[in-house]
């Protein structure tokens, strides 16, 4: 019995609970403890002035939390908000402690997979741009593992310019 625990333990400590997040043209992958919540999407109260790539501000748990657009970010239009979008909430990376959250739009219901060493492999051939830390295939899909921390400072560095 004590032998299965520990099989059991070892197997949980090897995979990575996360979320593949679906956008326009790509779908993210991120693991849970990255994201602080996923919500219902609700419009966002827009900012005068603000580039394209921010949609606005979203309520949160008492929260105004800058809602971006990776899309826009990544040179690409808006996208249409679909009936199945939510809002990723991710958590703060350690940028700086004047941003708590970040959200994104998503267009539909995230899927939570645990990924394995023995599943997820660098995918060959594609270089990854600013907000991008690598992509990479898991059962045969290919994923794009977004970076957050950049995703911050780009809101951060626009807000010192206001």
């Amino acid at each position: 019995m004590e032998s299965a625990i520990k099989t059991i333990e070892q197997q949980a400590l090897e995979a990575v609970p996360s979320l593949m997040i679906p956008l326009a043209g790509r779908t993210l992958l991120a693991p849970t403890v990255t994201v602080a919540e996923m919500v219902a999407y609700s419009e966002p109260e827009p900012v005068p002035g603000a580039p394209d790539w921010l949609l606005g501000f979203v309520e949160w748990r008492d929260l105004k939390v800058p809602l971006l657009s990776f899309e826009v970010l990544s040179g690409e239009g808006v996208p249409e908000i679909q009936p199945k979008s939510r809002m990723a909430v991710f958590n703060n990376t350690g940028v700086s402690d004047d941003l708590p959250f970040i959200a994104l739009p998503t267009q539909g219901i995230p899927k939570l997979v645990r990924v394995t060493e023995e599943d997820i492999s660098e995918a060959e051939g594609l270089s990854c741009r600013a907000l991008e830390r690598m992509y990479v295939m898991l059962s045969g899909e290919k994923l794009l593992i977004p970076d957050v921390s950049a995703l911050e400072q780009v809101f951060i560095d626009w807000q010192k310019n206001q």
